[in-house]
């Protein structure tokens, strides 16, 4: 089975070759479009201060630091200008997963496996440079590293295509040669830097939140923002813990070992270790995480991946929270409870930031309209955009916000689908 990726960065007239298949347990296939925005969003009007074109890490062969077919990885640099010329906000692009070597042989042949499918992208949201929209980093040096490994920037290994060919997994040496090759371009005497990325992107700013820390020297402002990124290891409406048997694939098939946390590894298997509620009990550099309790990409992904069960229909449900009856709205008002319930480490340090709303929805930096715009959705009287601002510069003590239960929040009626 294959579905679409709607990656937020790429050009409209692009995203049909963004075809990628994650295949999950044997016994049902479990679709990962970790990247799609809720609602399938339109990309905004592309102009000539909004495209940035696509550059190839050089020489990315002789570092291994190459996609899944093989060809090397790429990245979109922005200059930053003004008041943000030294400082740095870097994006890592998301678009679920691969834990075989048949989705992985899939995936290789779109964009999120190689850069032959690549191009220029859209900077919108957190990434435009109009002061309107992007207030508090829209003069930044802003970079997005595209994503075509499959394994959250995290493996090192190779294995055998289906055709004969190899497979590389080298997530983990792009990063690094990535974040090599950008330091040598500038970043290396940054003031302030901010490591983000939506969904599987997301997650993996996690992975390499303390590591892009340690890049640089003490006195430099450094932190981290997940998008969308929280995903949680729960039991699917059947009984069955989908999302683990999917990651636990990731996690052997790719060997992301070397980037999970020591001190969980001695307690814990790899698989359970991969997951953010392991990962942030571990992260000394200030985070803010964003995320939707009712989060559309985990309740139709995880939560029910099918579209019926015994005894209920979850397919309009799933597709539109509006339609759940009472019944399934108690199943996802306990699936919140246990998102906001690992987040407890996160609530509890100080440095930390939370935006936990209760829109259902998946990914809100990338896109002007959840990002910052009069329909934004709103906790505590601000947006994403300035609650995220307050947070990394200090304007506020308290930059920690958990929504009340659907449909409690007004301002997320702007999110929902429409006919």
């Amino acid at each position: 089975m294959a579905t679409e990726l709607l990656s937020p960065l790429i050009p409209h007239q692009q995203r049909r070759r963004a075809l990628a298949v994650v295949v999950a347990a044997p016994l049902h296939a479990l679709l990962l479009a970790a990247v799609a925005f809720s609602r399938s969003p339109v990309a905004a009007p592309a102009s000539s201060s909004r495209l940035v074109d696509l550059t190839l890490l050089a020489g990315a062969r002789g570092k291994g630091a190459v996609c899944l077919d093989g060809t090397p990885p790429g990245y979109h640099l922005r200059r930053g200008f003004g008041s943000g010329a030294h400082n740095w906000l870097v994006f890592l692009e998301g678009g679920g997963w691969c834990n075989t070597t048949q989705s992985c042989s899939e995936r290789k042949m779109t964009n999120f496996g190689s850069s032959k499918y690549m191009g220029a992208v859209n900077f919108t949201g957190i990434l435009s440079n109009d002061h309107t929209e992007n207030p508090d980093f829209y003069n930044w040096n802003t970079v997005v590293i595209r994503y075509c490994d499959g394994a959250s920037f995290a493996g090192d290994a190779e294995g055998g295509d289906l055709d004969g060919t190899k497979l590389f997994f080298r997530g983990l040496r792009i990063w690094k040669a990535v974040v090599d090759e950008l330091m040598g371009k500038g970043m290396d005497a940054a003031k302030q830097a901010l490591l983000t990325g939506c969904s599987a992107g997301s997650l993996a700013a996690l992975l390499h939140c303390d590591n892009f820390h340690g890049r640089f020297p003490h006195e430099v402002s450094v932190k981290c923002l997940s998008d969308a990124g929280f995903f949680i290891d729960e039991k699917d409406l059947s009984g069955e813990r989908s999302m683990r048997s999917l990651i636990s694939g990731v996690v052997h098939l790719q060997n992301v070992k070397e980037v999970l946390p020591n001190d969980c590894l001695q307690k814990k298997d790899p698989t359970e270790c991969f997951f953010p509620a392991e990962l942030i009990k571990g992260i000394t550099t200030p985070t803010f995480i964003l995320n939707s309790d009712y989060d559309s990409w985990q309740i139709r992904n995880i939560l029910a991946p099918n579209g019926s069960y015994p005894g209920q229909e979850w397919s309009s449900c799933k597709a539109d929270i509006r339609n759940c009856s009472c019944a399934q709205l108690d199943v996802l008002h306990g699936f919140k409870k246990k998102l906001v319930s690992e987040l407890k480490v996160a609530e509890d340090n100080k440095d930390w930031g939370l935006f936990i709303d209760s829109c259902f929805t998946h990914c809100q930096t990338p896109f002007d309209i959840t990002w910052n715009s009069p329909i934004s959705p709103r906790l505590g009287n601000k947006s994403i955009s300035e609650a995220v601002g307050d947070w990394y510069f200090d304007r506020r003590q308290n930059a920690k916000q958990i929504d009340c239960e659907y449909p409690c929040n007004p301002t997320c009626s702007s999110l929902l689908p429409t006919a």
